[in-house]
């Protein structure tokens, strides 16, 4: 089953053995032939350079998926009745860095058999980690497109207000609250387009009801390139006193007015039935979280 998805997914025989499952192309043909004699009917139509799904095929294909999850999930199951299971976990450690090591020493004393491994991956790769099975669970700030998530379920653990970061030196920074027009005449300190796309959809909303765009002077790969560069003075940036504990005396935070949509972190998870070792990291993270306050 595995080897006709991944030439359904292909759609050529040739690259799915090199590419994708790593063994001869005789052999994966083979395989699939035994398939179809064991299905007793024709799921690939072969052309000389590339397959395609019959019928039959594209209704086996969506059966197919669907066995191999559950397969996936009856071994992590298995795994952790036996005392040997790992979760993966998608971080992100802008959000999660001071409360994180709260949160696993919780975790370990509630499931000792279970190791987490966090990976801090881009927004797009934990959602295909936990679409694909690679991670059981992420921690993320949901998309604001809402069919992002589809098929997926998000639990909220704290929000944040946005807030505008300043250099202490900086006119405004005796002030507590800036407007959003004030906001946007600002030399703006973001993140680059290419790592961070959402990053750009983030800053349209919450100037959206100003006529005036933000003045991007500087674009950085993180957040610690950001907040350095807003130390010095070399502009401003949009973030959220969620993050303000990552700030030192030379940032300041200023509330937004009119009040942007709070900042959402959460876990992002697979609909349905949760293993034991996720689900108990998912209660673990309620707790841990609040005290963010």
């Amino acid at each position: 089953m595995r080897y006709f998805v991944a030439v359904a997914e292909m759609e050529n025989v040739s690259r799915a053995a090199t590419q994708k499952l790593h063994v001869a192309q005789p052999s994966l043909s083979r395989q699939i032939r035994d398939l179809e004699d064991e299905v007793g009917v024709q799921l690939l139509e072969r052309t000389a350079k590339s397959v395609r799904l019959t019928d039959a095929g594209r209704g086996f294909l969506e059966e197919a998926r669907a066995i191999l999850k559950q397969s996936e999930q009856a071994v992590q199951n298995a795994r952790a009745i036996a005392g040997k299971q790992e979760l993966h976990v998608g971080d992100w450690p802008l959000a999660t860095g001071r409360i994180m090591p709260t949160l696993l020493r919780a975790y370990q004393q509630a499931m000792p058999t279970v190791q987490v491994n966090l990976h801090d991956w881009r927004f797009e790769k934990n959602i295909a980690g936990v679409r694909d099975g690679q991670l059981q669970l992420a921690i993320i700030v949901p998309p604001l497109k809402a069919n992002a998530l589809a098929g997926l379920q998000f639990q909220e653990l704290f929000s944040g207000h946005v807030c505008l970061a300043v250099s202490s030196h900086h006119p405004f920074a005796r002030r507590k609250s800036i407007s959003i027009a004030e906001a946007v005449r600002e030399p703006v300190i973001a993140l680059l387009t290419e790592k961070y796309p959402r990053y750009p959809e983030y800053l349209a909303a919450i100037f959206a009801g100003v006529k005036e765009k933000p003045r991007i002077v500087e674009e950085h790969d993180g957040w610690s390139g950001v907040f350095s560069a807003v130390a010095a003075g070399r502009g401003v940036a949009i973030t959220s006193d969620a993050f303000s504990y990552r700030f030192d005396d030379q940032i300041k935070c200023l509330r937004l007015t009119p009040e942007p949509k709070r900042v959402v972190v959460g876990i992002v998870t697979r609909k349905g039935k949760l293993s034991p070792a996720a689900e108990k990291f998912c209660a673990c993270a309620k707790e841990a979280f609040p005290a963010l306050g």
